[in-house]
């Protein structure tokens, strides 16, 4: 069998970018001194006119892409997620949310998988801020295909827009005729014992995990949940009233993320039991990505543990 395609989310974005550029020349790209990381430079090499780096400022990067928002330009204000959510969060809250602002944020290095830079860099509650800001839209892509999609889906969105994107190379879920929405998540396998709902780098381990419960007799259901909000309500909702159970994982903290947002819908719409799988009120350490991920539980094996012993309960 041939080995699946990888490719870090960052680079998705990248090209995203550089495509969005030759198509609108609306769209301009901020950076904060790190587009060789971020991959802004790919857009920059090509339309240098419309690129701006803003230097080691992230607040007054956010600032400017507010102004220029303003002027009816379409910003993607880039730099590492801890820095985008964390340090510029006055400004991302003020001057892009409050006023609903053409914003678009594209937030990479996010999570663990950020690895060897260790937890200061090792961004887990971007989710929770972004969505406690009121009229932001979070979006966060499993695989490259996804991730280009969601850059074309934020472009064409009128408001403000948070990207999560990785520097880690995941493998490659979507086939290319991937039909992508804002606010709709997709069934990527569908099962009646339990849900299993996932975000971001969790998705393939999803499947990974769901393939080894069927041969063991356990038939998952398995989500994709790109948008983090405005969330797939109807989708949770049926989903959890067919199988009784849901499990979800993420690459971030079990509060205030993805695990959140799920159990405040079903608490509300369809009350579920549930299981949260991610990271639990303690910061990340330095380490491989991949060693990082096995020791937290968010590959294939650690997921399928949990939905076991959740299951037969």
């Amino acid at each position: 069998m041939a080995e699946t395609k990888k490719i870090a989310t960052r680079e998705s974005y990248g090209h995203a970018l550089e495509e969005l550029g030759a198509e609108n020349p609306n769209i301009v790209v901020l950076d904060a001194d790190l587009k060789e990381s971020t991959r802004t430079s790919y857009f920059a090499k090509k339309f240098p006119e419309r690129f701006f780096d803003c230097g080691i400022a992230e607040g007054n990067m956010m600032a400017v892409a507010a102004g220029l928002a303003t002027c009816g330009k379409i910003p993607f204000a880039s730099t590492f997620a801890m820095f985008a959510s964390g340090r510029a969060y006055e400004q991302v809250r003020n001057s892009i949310g409050y006023p609903h602002l053409n914003v678009k944020i594209g937030a990479t290095h996010a999570g663990i998988t950020v690895g060897e830079d260790g937890a200061s860099h090792q961004c887990l509650e971007d989710i929770s801020l972004m969505r406690g800001i009121p009229g932001m839209v979070v979006l966060n892509p499993a695989d490259d295909v996804e991730a280009r999609a969601c850059v074309r889906a934020a472009a064409a969105h009128e408001g403000p827009v948070y990207m999560r994107f990785g520097r880690y190379a995941v493998p490659v879920v979507f086939d290319e005729d991937l039909k992508f929405e804002i606010g709709k998540g997709r069934i990527l396998r569908p099962g009646n014992d339990v849900t299993i709902v996932a975000t971001g780098i969790c998705v393939a381990g999803a499947l990974d995990a769901a393939a080894a419960l069927a041969g063991e007799g356990i038939d998952a259901e398995v989500i994709d949940i790109c948008t983090i909000k405005p969330i797939d309500e109807d989708l949770l909702v049926a989903s959890a009233a067919k199988t009784g159970k849901v499990v979800t994982c993420e690459e971030h903290w079990i509060t205030g993320g993805l695990g959140s947002a799920v159990a405040e819908v079903l608490s509300e719409k369809c009350p579920t039991r549930m299981r949260r799988i991610g990271m639990k009120d303690r910061f990340g350490e330095s380490g491989t990505a991949a060693e990082l991920v096995a020791k937290y539980g968010l590959d294939g094996a650690g997921i399928a543990a949990v939905t076991r012993e959740f299951v037969r309960a």
